[in-house]
């Protein structure tokens, strides 16, 4: 049971966190109205895509860290990117930046000394600068070749000091930034995947049905006149729950499944009298090797079965397939 303090403790604390998001929104909603007269997003964007090199963020303080984000996003979005603090530019950091790159700086004041005494050397170096502030007069932003406004009404600060709205409404303009470059690049969920190759979605889209299949002695296979229990010899020996049945030329031409031996035994008492293509599925599914892994798992999805065999564009066995193998590999 809550104390009278503590509950009264609480319903502060619930107040002060809707006062701080309706604060941020309505700074949010501030920023996209002046969107609607200000083209300087675009003016940027223009920058940006003409830059020959790469996008230079910086900032300092609670700035540093939002171009931080920034520069990150940018960067797995297909806009190559990097954080330079502006402090240490100033003692030889700035040899990270070029003529060919584009320099976004963010300062709410539009005074941060530290960035204030590195800007005139990218000035001179030719470098494109875009300023991010809060105050269109300050000596950053008319500095700038294209000033993005960032300001804000108040902070959500109870005391209008701590930066929360001013930064809410960088990090959201530098994300604004980053997506119009995306669509601007043409870029597709393959590009994200191939920054991303640790997370699901880099998994899902850049691994290949040869990434994960069982090749060469692991693959089970039988030719066509062998009987059934030889074939189930094989079954029970490669581990895959099915074997392949192959014609001269390694081509599958049917296969033998688990499923297949229990519904038969429903029916067949000797099975040392029957041969494996009197009891096969002809013409099984199959996908190539160098198709996506989610192809394969998509086959497997919609005829609901746990195994399937690879062929090249011969049409030759070159492996097999099973459900555990891509949920190993976490493409499922």
């Amino acid at each position: 049971m809550l104390k009278a303090f503590d509950k009264n403790l609480t319903q502060r604390a619930m107040q002060l966190a809707r006062e701080t998001l309706e604060i941020e929104a309505d700074a949010i909603r501030a920023l996209h109205a002046r969107l609607v007269t200000d083209d300087s997003v675009g003016q940027a964007v223009g920058l940006l895509m003409e830059c020959g090199g790469r996008v230079v963020v910086s900032g300092m303080g609670k700035s540093g860290h939002i171009a931080r984000k920034i520069a990150a996003t940018l960067a797995s979005t297909g806009t190559p990117a990097m954080f330079v603090h502006p402090g240490e530019a100033a003692h030889g950091d700035l040899g990270m930046v070029t003529a060919q790159d584009a320099f976004i700086a963010i300062s709410n004041s539009g005074e941060t000394a530290e960035l204030m005494a590195i800007l005139p050397i990218i000035k001179r170096m030719g470098a494109p600068l875009i300023a991010m502030t809060g105050n269109p007069q300050s000596s950053l932003a008319l500095l700038a070749d294209v000033h993005l406004d960032v300001s804000v009404a108040k902070e959500a600060c109870p005391l209008n000091l701590a930066p929360t709205a001013s930064t809410t409404v960088t990090l959201a303009l530098g994300d604004a930034l980053a997506v119009a470059l995306l669509d601007a690049h043409g870029f597709k969920e393959e590009d994200f995947a191939r920054s991303h190759p640790g997370g699901a979605l880099g998994r899902r889209l850049l691994t290949h049905v040869r990434d994960v299949m069982r090749s060469g002695d692991a693959v089970p296979k039988v030719t066509a006149d062998v009987s059934l229990s030889a074939a189930l010899l094989e079954i029970t020996q490669k581990g895959m729950g099915m074997t392949a049945i192959v014609d001269e030329a390694q081509r599958p031409v049917g296969v033998f499944t688990d499923g297949d031996l229990r519904r038969l035994i429903e029916r067949v008492q000797d099975f040392t009298k029957i041969a494996i293509r009197d009891v096969m599925h002809a013409d099984p599914r199959r996908v190539g090797p160098d198709q996506l892994a989610v192809d394969a798992v998509a086959i497997m999805e919609e005829f609901r079965i746990n195994q399937m065999l690879v062929v090249d564009t011969d049409g030759k066995l070159v492996g097999a397939l099973h459900i555990h193998d891509l949920t190993r590999a976490k493409v499922i």
